[in-house]
């Protein structure tokens, strides 16, 4: 069994819950949207990291993680971008990447809105974690949190806390 920690749209800020709540996970896979080199050094310090890029990361995160990642744990065959859509509505580019891999889950970040969806068309597991930095419009942080077992996917499990939004000016 593996436990994984799912997050993407970090920003450059690992929220002190979003840490807790993965401090029981073997791995931590980042969909993305990292923001600098800070957070996935700090992850790496407890765990194995997975990543891809997003569309905020300079050159120095695009350089050390690619856009796509397409690897096996536990017998799950695993797609991870940033940018994909969502079932039902993929990117071109993403439509291929699944008719190519054929994974049984794919992880994308972007949209800073936690999904989690059965895609019965290409028997996949979606999952978008939603966003677990404080920069972009949504009000809550959220990351998730799965097991893996011998090419089952289980216990999953939702973190979500209050996001400190600026306060109006008057």
């Amino acid at each position: 069994m593996v436990r994984i920690g799912i997050l993407s749209d970090t920003h450059g800020y690992l929220h002190e819950g979003v840490k807790n709540f993965l401090s029981k996970c073997d791995e931590v896979w980042h969909a993305g949207d990292i923001g600098n080199l800070k957070v996935t050094e700090e992850l790496e310090k407890q765990f194995l990291l997975r990543a891809v890029h997003g569309n905020i990361d300079g050159a120095d995160l695009s350089l050390k993680f690619p856009e796509n990642q397409v690897f096996v744990v536990e017998g799950v065959f695993v797609l991870m971008t940033h940018i994909a859509g969502y079932p039902g509505k993929y990117t071109s580019r993403v439509k291929k990447l699944i008719s190519q891999h054929q994974p049984q889950l794919l992880i994308a970040g972007h949209s800073h809105i936690l999904k989690v969806i059965y895609d019965k068309e290409n028997e996949l597991l979606f999952i978008n974690p939603g966003a677990a930095g404080k920069e972009g419009f949504h009000h809550k942080i959220t990351c998730i949190r799965l097991s893996i077992t011998k090419g089952r996917m289980h216990d999953l499990e939702v973190y979500e806390t209050d996001r400190a939004l600026p306060k109006p000016i008057h």
